[in-house]
């Protein structure tokens, strides 16, 4: 009986998720494998190139050296600002490295390391736009503001717009073609996306806030409850603002302006 009773929990153990078997760092160690998870299409983040499949960014290259850290090999899965939370959830990866902004929303699904970067908010607009010309003219009636579903950029801009049109789109592909073709007048994004539409396009125009308009700090995000991968992780990030290693990662991707080195 004693026999069978032990079959029976080892077949359940199998089935059960790696986090309630014994955490992730014993998923990791077993799998000599640490899964995670990036938005592909996040310029100087964790950008993959259309042309040529290749991986980069700021946290292409963190991620990478937390693999070394840990010495195991890296798995990339894609997932978006959208799918985030379940991806986190339901164990796609053991952590997501895509400059994740902290929110209220999402840090009660999500647990984060320390921030590394801190952006500001920015919009960008056509060069033929005559309705906007600096930062004042966005909140006005008549004017559509478009944010990509999903982003920070929809919460925030939920509270902050009075008199304009908040337009949510799917994508932020779709976000980009709604103020190219005119169909919107601006999109919301953050600095590393607002130098991708400067490098990137002959149309974009960007509009800086005239002071602090919405700093959100940003960092990794894991899931709640395992104590102890979270604070290997808090090791890593703090080990890299020390030496050096975040700092030059920033510099590669022309981040420094946002980077949290503190």
């Amino acid at each position: 009986m004693l026999r069978r009773l032990f079959l029976t929990l080892s077949l359940l153990a199998l089935s059960l998720p790696a986090a309630a078997q014994g955490g992730v760092l014993e998923r990791i160690a077993a799998s000599r494998t640490v899964r995670v998870c990036i938005w592909p299409d996040y310029f100087g983040i964790s950008y993959r190139d259309p042309k040529t499949q290749q991986l980069s960014g700021i946290d292409i290259d963190m991620a990478r050296a937390l693999a070394r850290d840990l010495d195991v090999a890296v798995e990339f899965v894609d997932s978006s600002f959208a799918s985030l939370i379940d991806d986190i959830g339901n164990e796609r990866c053991d952590i997501a490295m895509f400059a994740i902004g902290i929110t209220p929303a999402r840090q009660t699904r999500l647990r984060f390391t320390r921030p590394h970067l801190a952006s500001d908010i920015y919009a960008i607009t056509s060069q033929g736009n005559r309705r906007i010309r600096q930062w004042s003219d966005i909140d006005k009636a008549g004017t559509l503001v478009a944010v990509a579903r999903g982003t920070l950029h929809e919460t925030v801009m939920r509270d902050k717009l009075k008199s304009a049109t908040l337009k949510i789109l799917d994508t932020p592909h779709a976000r980009e073609q709604e103020v190219e073709s005119g169909r919107a007048d601006v999109f919301m994004t953050d600095y590393p996306f607002s130098q991708r539409m400067l490098r990137t396009t002959d149309w974009a125009r960007l509009i800086k806030p005239d002071s602090t308009y919405h700093i959100t700090p940003y960092a990794y995000a894991l899931r709640p409850g395992d104590d102890r991968w979270h604070a290997r992780v808090e090791q890593f990030v703090a080990a890299a603002k020390r030496n050096g290693q975040l700092k030059a990662a920033a510099e590669r991707h022309s981040l420094t302006p946002i980077v949290v080195l503190d």
